[in-house]
């Protein structure tokens, strides 16, 4: 397996545990405020990235799905109304994380639809050629390793199964990007330190999305694990993007 920048971003710089280990810490830590969060600093654009990202999968015929690192259940949610899916799993390492999104899959009456279990992208408990499609929303740069999570992703992938990757990226229009970056690296970690208490979990967001091999990179990473069909979509300027692959 190839070792990415991003691989090796970690949130606590000083402490003796791995990515994955620090990564669940951190989300546990700010779970609570995280929803909040995302709808204020995205000022709910957030929302609409997720509806174009499911988008994607309108034009097969799937009836389970995966959301992998689903964290408070977001996409799993949205794609029960959107979709009209039959089965939806929803994994992540974080159980703070999970917590919040069975309180809100209780709220929307969606328990016989989701389901929400501790689960590790790069150990899916799964059998092959499980699901129909899988979803990751902002989860692929906290993978510690991303090929092994995107081949695993690939492995319960059911054959012409589609995975769709909705992550950050770097506009490069001059003045968007300098916006851009006041905004990530000044205002969003501000922001966030007042509102989670958490001082670390902001930053780095900002350093993983600066070392995450985006658009074409990725792309290339996909075909090279066996996707087909691959292909990506800028959103908001370049400020996020769409990857979709088919097995």
């Amino acid at each position: 397996m190839t070792d990415f920048a991003h691989d090796s971003v970690v949130p606590y710089k000083n402490a003796d545990q791995s990515k994955k280990e620090q990564v669940a810490t951190m989300f546990n830590d700010i779970a609570g405020k995280y929803d909040f969060l995302n709808r204020f600093l995205s000022a709910g654009t957030d929302l609409g990235w997720r509806k174009k990202a499911l988008k994607q999968l309108e034009s097969i015929d799937a009836k389970k799905l995966l959301d992998v690192a689903t964290g408070t259940a977001d996409v799993a949610i949205m794609a029960a109304k959107q979709l009209k899916l039959k089965k939806i799993i929803g994994i992540d390492i974080s159980d703070g994380m999970l917590d919040v999104g069975r309180q809100k899959i209780v709220k929307a009456n969606l328990q016989n639809t989701i389901e929400l279990l501790n689960g590790d992208s790069e150990a899916i408990n799964f059998p092959d050629n499980t699901f129909d499609a899988v979803t990751v929303a902002f989860g692929v740069r906290n993978f510690e390793d991303l090929e092994k999570g995107l081949s695993e992703i690939k492995r319960v992938l059911k054959p012409t199964g589609k995975l769709v990757v909705l992550e950050f990226s770097k506009p490069i229009l001059p003045g968007v990007k300098t916006m851009y970056n006041l905004y990530m690296k000044i205002i969003t970690p501000t922001v966030g330190k007042m509102i989670s208490k958490n001082k670390v979990a902001y930053a780095y967001l900002d350093e993983s999305i600066q070392k995450f091999p985006e658009g074409k990179n990725f792309i290339t990473i996909l075909n090279n694990i066996g996707y087909t069909n691959t292909y990506s979509k800028k959103l908001s300027l370049g400020i996020c993007s769409i990857y979709c692959g088919t097995k």
